[in-house]
């Protein structure tokens, strides 16, 4: 939606208040000039943006830490602005009250630093992971696989919808997850134009050695009813919020391979609380096959991991049902900031 159009729409509809997050700061500099309230809503963790308001703060840098894999690139209107100016002039537009799809379990630490840092009263919303209905969980392919497999002996490999392996990353994951003799589904997505075949991607003669222990997955796979079976039992992932929300909600330990953006920090964070281990590369920046199939192995199978995967379920048990809560608070929240308490009818 183009600034004009958003602009028109707000001085015709004069809301009580504006949602936004901090990629178009033109839209509560619009809603301030009409007195319009905005409420930002950051719909990734609370960790990263400490760490960019610390960089601004120390240097007036904005580097976050950033990978050669093959990422979207993104267009916000070709305005120019840094995230740096994105953050900063949504944080100055906007009112003292803050959004963020987060976890006090997870990150409380962060986003009680946070708070202070960008002096604004921070109040979570949840995971926002919706609940699976009865429809959703039907007999498929990958469910009829899953339910063959034994409990938690199963790794989930999912890299996002906007992030894609090189074909070197591709090959050595590949033959890790051989190495490691674990199950594992894994769904295998190619950027835009690159006309390939999952099978035309592996390594030749992989999928034929791997055999019954391995289901690979062309585009798309039903990632919250995977991470919720109970054959389930590792989240190989690129760390994308929503994807942790997902695999914390399900008990899932991960297994870390950030790309990019605020993913090598949410890695970090989820090290941090104990519910992942990262597989490390090496100094040229090179995933090696060895390093793979061992910390699959850990986190999945071996006795060593078995503290990352019950951290990963005391996790669940203490944030099942916080959705509820939290939203309550929202909704308190933002009626107070409307002047509707005892004025206007929810």
């Amino acid at each position: 939606m183009s600034r004009r159009s958003f602009s028109e729409i707000l001085a015709a509809l004069k809301p009580d208040l504006l949602i936004s997050d901090v990629l178009q700061p033109w839209a509560p500099a619009k809603a301030l000039s009409l007195n319009i309230p905005t409420v930002l809503f950051m719909v990734s963790a609370a960790m990263p943006y400490c760490v960019l308001l610390d960089l601004v703060k120390i240097s007036g840098s904005t580097a976050l830490p950033l990978r050669s894999n093959h990422v979207h690139g993104y267009d916000y209107e070709n305005d120019d602005l840094t995230l740096q100016d994105r953050l900063l002039q949504s944080l100055e537009g906007s009112c003292n009250l803050m959004l963020i799809r987060s976890l006090r379990e997870l990150e409380g630490k962060y986003v009680g630093e946070l708070s202070v840092q960008a002096m604004k009263k921070i109040v979570l919303v949840g995971p926002l992971v919706q609940e699976l209905s009865e429809e959703e969980d039907e007999k498929t392919e990958i469910m009829e696989w899953l339910n063959k497999k034994d409990p938690r002996s199963v790794l989930f490999v999912s890299f996002g919808s906007e992030c894609y392996l090189s074909r070197e990353d591709r090959e050595e994951l590949a033959h890790g997850l051989q190495l490691s003799n674990v199950s594992f589904i894994w769904v295998i997505r190619f950027p835009q134009g690159e006309k390939i075949s999952a099978e035309e991607a592996l390594p030749e003669g992989l999928a034929e050695v791997v055999g019954e222990k391995g289901l690979f997955i062309e585009d798309w796979a039903p990632q919250k009813i995977i991470l919720s079976h109970p054959s389930t039992g590792g989240f190989l992932s690129h760390c994308g919020w929503g994807s942790i929300m997902e695999s914390m909600g399900s008990g899932v330990p991960i297994i870390a391979m950030p790309m990019h953006l605020d993913q090598p920090i949410n890695a970090r964070l989820l090290q941090e609380v104990g519910v992942a281990l990262e597989i490390e590369r090496e100094q040229d920046g090179k995933l090696g096959r060895e390093e793979v199939a061992k910390v699959v192995r850990e986190v999945v199978v071996e006795e060593t991991g078995e503290q990352v995967r019950r951290k990963a379920r005391e996790l669940r048990g203490r944030i099942k049902g916080k959705d509820d809560e939290e939203m309550d608070e929202v909704v308190r929240e933002l009626v107070k900031l409307c002047g509707w308490e005892g004025n206007k009818p929810l």
